[in-house]
């Protein structure tokens, strides 16, 4: 059968870590959190660098237990098409759209009876498509309130806006005492100590203090850049050179400069004090979205004034001065950028009139490591690269986004297009066709690369059941072949109409077209499309009638995936054997395939796959005389399958199998209690439903036991437990050897995944984890 998207790896109740302690703002904490219980849609504004990220970071954290059924936080920054809106959250509440649905109609059919949060961070740059968006979501979901952040309000009806203030400063003349009152002085010195370990407020630095913060007019981002400066300057010198650029700025004019022009004032100076490498660095960095890595940096950014081997120490020099931000993903350091500085960033590069060579290099990048994604697909490091593929999938939008706009450069896509299909069909339908789409309608009709384009389109479409659709791209696909005799196209054509066969029950036609399929690709020496036709051709012979040869069809093919570390193929073409086994023949080989499967997608976390396995085991189960068993297992594949948008009864060959079990399976335990247990599986997480049905946790009554995973990384686990001995972060920072920004991010990560809001909280939780 066909393969699907896989899910985001972020469950709905886990929230990005914010980036740096966050300081101050009791009273706007409380207020939003007022506000998430009398409206269903608060948003908060400001400027840029005000602070409404980390804000609505910390509600979220702080208000999880008033939302059961979850907070989900949704970064819409590094977005640039408002068709993938919809798509990009619903990605994030775990769902995938594989119907003819649209994505509103699948979203709202997972949250209306829920109690969620839902936050959309950075939404000004598509304010309109995120009003429809929201205003739809909060009509038919009375559960839900959705938290936005955004330099304007969205509009909507019953929209509470909070602008956001700076951060409150003292007056003039103010003494040492009693000045950690005012956030702006809490946050500076904060940011000081993590540069100047000794840093303290004195008689003699305490009027800079109170004039640098009004200066700077309480804006954070200002406050952070300003501090930063103490590496190399006292706060008296940082405050003189700040008047000085603010002169500058205003023409001359002393009589108050706004908050724009106080963070555009530190800005330029972060910018003139950085050496010419970090100038180039920072602009040129500026064409990545989201983070990107080292290696990006210096295949990306190195040359034309940046040696490759100094970005290493550039991007170190760029940290220091609170240009870049660093995290780490799978204990990958990867760098980022706020987005008011890769802004400012991308408006230096364009007025260099280098913007555009940049940005053929990030694209030619990108499509260099999908082109690599392919040539090592059938192998060991197959997870690696979805891995991979799923951190950079912000830069492969940005680059496909570049190309679509203009035919030369979508010519340039077309042809990469094949490189990466696979990525497509595990990370999302809608969108690899939304962009299969544009990049063949701004590309010439001759472009190279058209005919694969639209035999992926032409299966995306297929499986998300938009026949139309398929029938056009794929007439196109088979013209496209006959025209440049392409044998390659020409055999993919095959393939994706004998899905159309399978999906049909039309297994005579499948066997024959998968026959041919699997042949030219053998012939083509193209070993991917060879394996992913004969696997399901072993399927087709199975369900044909041919089980003896279908089994050795496809157990040869297994063995030639183990042989060659590869895991996605594999998990399907075992569930191949358990379809064919639970449908024609060996009910406990059945069983046991689809377990295999389910071990195996804990890697590639591939839902489609799980609720087929999950469906197989649970038609099993029925057939075992286990009928409380099957029900919940149908339960727990029905919650899976309606997250996909899908059900499999899509697929002719299932409709009579799934009958028969559902009508077994009540007529052993009566239809009230059947439909009982079924819905105790339907509430389970997809985590315990597989647990389940693999017989991992079970309580008393046969349902799983919850979840007891701590969430906190081996190295944050180790913080934790010097927090709870009283360790202050500086403290930390020496045991461990580490910076002391580094020990307090550590601990503002625990606090954000933890949902608490102080380190006693932490000391807590510790304690009761050691009992237990």
């Amino acid at each position: 059968m066909t393969a699907g998207a896989a899910a985001d790896r972020s469950p709905a109740n886990t929230l990005p870590a914010e980036l740096t302690t966050y300081v101050g703002r009791r009273a706007e904490i409380l207020e939003v959190r007022r506000l998430l219980g009398a409206a269903s849609v608060i948003t908060l504004t400001g400027p840029g660098g005000v602070g409404k990220t980390r804000l609505a970071l910390r509600v979220a954290a702080a208000s999880r237990s008033t939302f059961p059924d979850g907070v989900v936080f949704v970064a819409l920054a590094d977005l640039h098409e408002p068709a993938l809106l919809m798509n990009t959250v619903a990605s994030r509440l775990g769902l995938e759209n594989r119907s003819v649905m649209s994505a509103i109609d699948v979203i709202v059919d997972h949250v209306r009876n829920r109690r969620m949060l839902l936050v959309l961070d950075n939404c000004e740059h598509m304010v309109e498509p995120c009003a429809r968006f929201v205003e739809a979501l909060v009509t038919a979901c009375p559960g839900l309130v959705v938290l936005t952040t955004s330099r304007q309000s969205l509009g909507v009806a019953g929209e509470r806006v909070l602008p956001l203030p700076p951060l409150s400063v003292p007056d003039t003349g103010a003494a040492p005492t009693g000045l950690d009152q005012y956030d702006a002085v809490r946050l500076f010195v904060d940011r000081a100590t993590a540069i100047v370990p000794a840093f303290t407020i004195t008689e003699d630095n305490v009027t800079d203090v109170v004039t640098l913060c009004r200066r700077l007019e309480g804006h954070p981002l200002a406050i952070e850049l300003a501090a930063a400066r103490l590496r190399a300057l006292s706060v008296r010198q940082v405050t003189e050179r700040l008047d000085e650029q603010l002169t500058v700025l205003t023409g001359g004019s002393r009589s108050g400069p706004g908050r724009h022009e106080t963070l555009r004032a530190m800005v330029d100076w972060s910018y003139d004090l950085c050496t010419e490498p970090e100038r180039l660095l920072w602009g040129r960095a500026s064409v990545f979205s989201g983070s990107f890595d080292l290696d990006a940096a210096e295949q990306v950014c190195s040359g034309d004034g940046l040696d490759r081997d100094a970005v290493l120490d550039v991007l170190d020099g760029l940290l220091d001065k609170s240009i870049l931000l660093r995290e780490e993903d799978d204990g990958l350091a990867r760098y980022r950028m706020l987005e008011t500085m890769r802004q400012y960033g991308e408006d230096r590069l364009r007025s260099s009139g280098d913007l555009l060579r940049m940005r053929r290099r990030h694209r030619d990048w990108c499509f260099a490591m999908t082109s690599r994604f392919e040539s090592e697909w059938i192998g060991p490091d197959q997870v690696a690269w979805i891995d991979r593929l799923r951190r950079e999938h912000p830069n492969l939008r940005v680059a496909l986004d570049f190309c679509a706009g203009d035919p030369a450069e979508a010519a340039v896509a077309l042809r990469t297009v094949l490189s990466f299909k696979e990525y497509w069909i595990i990370r999302g339908l809608t969108e690899g066709r939304m962009w299969l789409s544009r990049l063949v309608a701004a590309a010439p009709d001759d472009a190279p690369g058209r005919g694969h384009a639209q035999w992926i389109a032409a299966f995306l479409a297929l499986v998300q059941g938009d026949i139309p659709a398929f029938e056009a791209s794929l007439g196109d696909a088979a013209g496209v072949a006959e025209r440049t005799d392409d044998d390659r196209i020409r055999a993919y054509v095959y393939h994706v109409r004998a899905y159309q066969a399978l999906i049909g029950d039309q297994m005579s036609e499948a066997m024959e077209l998968f026959g041919i399929a699997k042949d030219m690709f053998r012939q083509l020496g193209d070993q991917g499309g060879e394996l992913w036709s004969t696997y399901n051709y072993g399927l087709a012979l199975s369900l044909g009638g041919e089980l003896a040869a279908g089994r050795r069809v496809l157990w040869d093919c297994v063995d030639t995936l183990v042989s060659n570390g590869e895991v996605f193929w594999r998990s399907w073409t075992l569930w191949s054997v358990g379809a064919a086994e639970y449908l024609r023949g060996d009910i406990d080989e059945a069983r046991k395939a689809c377990k295999e499967v389910l071990l195996l997608q804990r890697r590639v976390h591939d839902r489609v796959i799980v609720a087929f396995a999950m469906t197989v085991i649970a038609g099993c189960a029925a057939h075992s005389d286990r009928p409380r068993e099957a029900a919940q297992l149908l339960g727990g594949a029905a919650t899976v399958w309606r997250s996909l948008g899908a059900s499999p009864n899509n697929y002719a060959a299932f409709v009579e199998p799934i009958r028969k079990d559902t009508e077994l399976v009540a007529g052993q335990l009566g239809f009230d209690e059947a439909a009982r247990e079924f819905m105790v599986g339907a509430a389970w997480p997809t985590e315990d439903a597989v647990a389940y049905a693999l017989g991992e946790k079970r309580a008393g009554n046969g349902a799983t036991v919850g979840r007891t995973d701590s969430p906190l990384t081996k190295r944050e686990t180790e913080i934790a437990g010097l927090v709870a001995e009283g360790l202050t972060n500086r403290q930390i920072a020496v045991k461990l050897s580490i910076a002391p920004r580094t020990a307090e991010t550590h601990v503002e990560h625990i606090l954000t995944k933890l949902g608490f809001t102080n380190r006693a909280q932490i000391a807590a939780w510790v304690v009761e984890s050691r009992r237990s």
